[in-house]
């Protein structure tokens, strides 16, 4: 049995993402670790964290839903959102990471985003990469 991290955000990336790594994990019978990153600061005070934990309880709900063996980490420690992602996967010797990208323009499309970009070089196993729904 293997571990799926999977990056998530509330956000349509995000949702594309946990589906996505969801059918992997049934698929593979793996388990699951979601990864929901802050940098923390002023950016993110009580109220954010208040209202991450209760996006956080709709994945639960929703991989409980399906099946899958998960644990949820919320990490609010100064890191890089890649840099959480990366750890994570190195701590639990993940099988694949599954991040979600936004759908960008064509000029945006030169260029990844930083996190995505960085994910997909320095990540310690494969990385499947989704496009969120608009």
């Amino acid at each position: 049995m293997g571990v799926i991290v999977i990056g998530y955000i509330p956000k349509p990336e995000g949702r594309a993402a946990l589906a996505l790594g969801a059918q992997e994990a049934k698929a593979r019978s793996a388990s699951v670790v979601v990864v929901n990153s802050h940098r923390g600061g002023r950016e993110f005070d009580r109220d954010d964290a208040v209202e991450s934990e209760a996006q956080l309880d709709e994945v639960r709900r929703v991989l409980q839903e399906a099946g899958v063996e998960h644990e949820v980490r919320q990490l609010v420690r100064g890191l890089d959102p890649a840099e959480d992602l990366i750890n994570v996967a190195q701590e639990v010797g993940a099988d694949l990471i599954v991040i979600g990208l936004r759908r960008r323009s064509p000029v945006g499309k030169l260029i990844l985003g930083s996190n995505a970009q960085r994910i997909l070089l320095d990540a310690p196993c494969p990385v499947l990469a989704v496009k969120g729904a608009e």
